[in-house]
């Protein structure tokens, strides 16, 4: 079995879509898709339609016709990194949420994070603010954030972008230490920060296992179905997992360095 990863580099929806229909062309025996935004549900269908199983990863469509989800409880994710930073703060202070309103994905990490909040009496969002998936655009977000709340305890992201947005103003406004940042995955930018003390944490998922589920999903689809029937294809039946979760765990400065030189393994 052969795989080839196909796609953007970019937060592009309209690149995504391309390529998942150049993906489709050539007619392979199954798809990963990180499914972001709805935008991509019609491709999935698309492509379930001319016969190729998609799975999904790290993002999900449920109402499409993908065969399995894999990837993480999504409001795990933002309840973990609220509780992180709830820690640092001793239970109290004003948080600003980082985060893209309106995709599904990242509303459920904010309210993951808002989940964790209301376990604390002292600890009030005022903000949320809107980083499009763009760097620049979170830096600039986030210092007028910084700006309107001087008062401000804490910066959560529900993605890297964020993150470094956060940490970025931090860093400028001469806040380090003073205003905490807890953002979400494990690229490296994200994880030096933590070591330089920018950073409080970060949430990261076990995206090194997803793809190689995924694929399990898809090959297990193709070749190793259960036989639930005599026929299963004859009487229309599917077998395997239609959802596959993983872990997720929180970084910060004590086990920092372990994932920075898996990074390095990786980059290699």
């Amino acid at each position: 079995m052969t795989a080839t990863y196909v796609g953007p580099a970019e937060y592009d929806m309209n690149a995504m879509v391309a390529a998942f229909d150049q993906a489709i062309a050539k007619q392979p025996k199954g798809i990963c898709v990180f499914a972001v935004e709805a935008v991509l549900q019609p491709q999935i269908d698309k492509a379930t339609d001319a016969g190729i199983p998609v799975a999904t990863i790290l993002g999900d469509l449920p109402e499409s016709k993908r065969i399995a989800y894999v990837g993480s409880y999504q409001r795990d994710l933002g309840y973990m990194g609220g509780m992180g930073v709830a820690e640092a703060l001793g239970g109290s202070g004003k948080i600003a949420i980082l985060s893209i309103p309106g995709v599904q994905m990242f509303d459920d990490r904010e309210a993951g994070y808002r989940e964790a909040f209301d376990k604390f009496p002292g600890i009030e969002v005022v903000q949320v603010g809107d980083t499009k998936a763009d760097t620049v655009t979170a830096v600039n977000v986030a210092k007028d954030i910084l700006t309107a709340n001087p008062d401000l305890a804490a910066f959560v992201g529900t993605d890297s972008t964020a993150g470094i947005g956060a940490a970025t103003a931090v860093e400028e406004a001469g806040l380090v230490g003073k205003v905490k940042v807890v953002a979400m995955d494990r690229n490296s930018d994200i994880l030096q920060k933590i070591k330089e003390g920018t950073l409080t944490g970060t949430v990261a998922q076990d995206d090194a296992a997803m793809a190689f589920w995924c694929l399990q999903v898809l090959y297990n689809f193709n070749h190793n179905q259960a036989p639930l029937t005599s026929d299963n294809k004859a009487a229309g039946v599917t077998t395997g997992p239609t959802n596959v979760f993983m872990w997720a765990n929180y970084i910060d400065e004590t086990n920092v360095d372990y994932f920075l030189a898996a990074n390095e393994t990786y980059a290699k």
